[in-house]
């Protein structure tokens, strides 16, 4: 059975259309959430809540109308079988990066990130990972597990070169995640900020961005599975966003929003407002 029999639902983000180098995926893996579940749910979450979006936006001035994209539901992941999860991840990946189309993932939980990337690495043998989050997730392992959201980025550093991830607005982590990250990652630990300086040794390499939308302070997205106090604002991240526009863009994660965790949709609604935008920058 091909991935694309395993897909579920009928995707429905904002002017989705049925065609276009974008691809939105949900990826519900909720498996390794280690303080509050409900990572799963998000994807749905997030396009029902793209509702309450206008299909334009002001500081792009382009319109979702002007692009076309596809949305095509969310894999089938079977709970409590976190390999055979993964590995559908991975073919899905694969696959949309062989026909030369842009995965843009709805987490779920932020393991998905690696198995996108061993997939879209098949094809992309030189990408880079960009991530923005509050937790370095460089542990080797954790609770015994040596594939977690707590392990994801060591794994990818072993997959693809720490030279080739960078991460930014980690602002935590164990004393030993800390000192590997200094030591071999491009580890920009606080905020965003340092993003403009490393811009020019993004440009036209293969990117792949991962947004753990636990980067933002609580105060804009509560509805994440582990909060972490003193983040970036919304309208940094956004300003982050908007700074990449010119990167060659091969694939795109949103994750660990998680819904039941979250009053008034404030982060299925960032997250929606985050997908538009990015559909609108490399659509």
């Amino acid at each position: 059975m091909s991935w694309r029999e395993r897909v579920q639902g009928r995707g429905s983000f904002l002017a989705a259309g049925s065609g276009g180098r974008m691809v939105l995926l949900g990826a519900p893996l909720d498996q390794t959430t280690s303080f509050r579940p409900g990572a799963r749910f998000a994807p749905e979450r997030i396009r029902e809540v793209s509702d309450a979006l206008e299909e334009y936006s002001p500081v792009l001035d382009r319109g979702l109308d002007e692009i076309d994209f596809e949305d095509l539901g969310d894999l089938v992941l079977p709970f409590g079988d976190l390999k055979e999860s993964l590995e559908r991840i991975e073919e899905a990946a694969a696959d949309l990066a062989r026909q030369g189309r842009v995965p843009l993932a709805l987490g779920g939980e932020h393991l998905i990130s690696l198995p996108i990337l061993r997939g879209m690495k098949r094809y992309h043998p030189d990408l880079v990972f960009l991530q923005f989050d509050a937790h370095a997730d460089l542990r080797d392992e954790y609770l015994g597990q040596a594939d977690s959201h707590a392990t994801v980025v060591r794994r990818i550093v072993e997959l693809i070169g720490g030279e080739r991830v960078y991460q930014f607005g980690i602002r935590s982590g164990t004393r030993e995640e800390f000192a590997f990250g200094r030591a071999n990652t491009r580890f920009f630990p606080g905020g965003v900020d340092s993003l403009e300086a490393v811009l020019g040794e993004l440009a036209g390499r293969p990117l792949y961005l991962s947004i753990d939308i636990d980067v933002v302070d609580p105060a804009f997205a509560p509805g994440t599975g582990t909060p972490e106090a003193g983040g970036i604002g919304s309208l940094e991240l956004f300003a982050a966003l908007y700074a990449l526009k010119d990167m060659r863009l091969v694939g795109m994660d949103i994750v660990e929003v998680c819904p039941p965790a979250d009053p008034g949709d404030i982060t299925s609604l960032l997250a929606a407002k985050l997908v538009r935008e990015a559909l609108l920058l490399w659509g």
